[in-house]
């Protein structure tokens, strides 16, 4: 099979590193990036689902796809992965992986709040200090963060995710002016909700969610343009409307978003609280 050689692949290529590439936005990526010609390394939690989306993507799009099955939350992963992909071809970073919560702070279990922090903030820093020596040596590259419309303010219900969000975003708009020069390209996607795996996790209860391949799509044009997008109408329209606002109004604001999206796990919790408040 002959690849195709997109003037993306040109730009950055000819491989692209994506974490979070088992499901959702990451898959969504790959799945693109594999059908404009990019090699890929793959990297997840899962192992099953890695190899078998790159087999699905060698078969498909004749993409040489390598996968790496680590837990990017544990200290030593991002070291690993930087050792494992040592003279490989690497133009492109997409760090996808992520989770969130979503309900009172109080009721949320704290090894899993600090494990978010780890894999949204700590190892996208780790990740962006190695690859992007690495790009800046090669006078090239792109690297790809994940945002979100929660992140431009606190959002009750989900403090600690957005917080994490909130990082991101400001990591990367402070990135981007530092690499420019060396010519690698600093890209946050800051998306709405999005239909994958990730809702579940939270708890959430989705509305009109943008689908994982228009937020993938969206994030791939604007890449090397913009400093930050909001692939999706929904983002764009909040994006918008929300700025309008003071800082503590967008906070209300999202507090009812919220609200509404974590519907079930809010009343469970109302329920726990009221029988552990009963007099024995």
């Amino acid at each position: 099979m002959t690849k195709k050689d997109s003037s993306l692949r040109r730009r950055f290529g000819p491989t692209a590193l994506i974490t979070g590439a088992s499901d959702g936005i990451g898959r969504a990526i790959a799945v693109q990036l594999a059908e404009q010609g990019f090699d890929l390394i793959l990297v997840a939690r899962g192992r099953t689902a890695l190899r078998e989306l790159a087999l699905d993507l060698g078969v498909r799009f004749g993409s040489e796809v390598a996968v790496i099955p680590i837990d990017l939350s544990a200290p030593d992963a991002v070291a690993t992965i930087l050792e494992e992909t040592k003279g490989a071809q690497i133009g492109l970073v997409v760090a996808a992986a992520g989770f969130g919560s979503v309900g009172p702070f109080l009721h949320q279990d704290m090894a899993s709040e600090i494990n978010m922090v780890d894999l949204n903030c700590r190892s996208v820093v780790e990740l962006a200090h190695g690859f992007g020596q690495r790009l800046a040596q090669q006078g090239r590259g792109g690297i790809v963060l994940f945002g979100s419309l929660v992140g431009f303010q606190g959002a009750p219900l989900s403090a600690t995710y957005a917080a994490t969000k909130g990082f991101v975003q400001s990591f990367a708009e402070g990135l981007a002016p530092e690499l420019a020069a060396q010519g690698v390209n600093i890209l946050s996607v800051a998306p709405a909700q999005v239909g994958t795996g990730f809702a579940a996790r939270a708890g959430m209860q989705m509305g009109k969610a943008a689908t994982p391949a228009a937020v993938a799509k969206g994030a791939l044009a604007a890449l090397g343009k913009r400093g930050t997008v909001r692939p999706g109408f929904l983002a764009k329209f909040l994006g918008w409307s929300l700025a309008m606002l003071p800082r503590w109004g967008r906070v209300q604001i999202m507090g009812i978003i919220m609200k509404g999206m974590a519907g079930a796990q809010i009343k469970e919790n109302a329920a726990q609280d009221t029988k552990a408040a009963r007099p024995l």
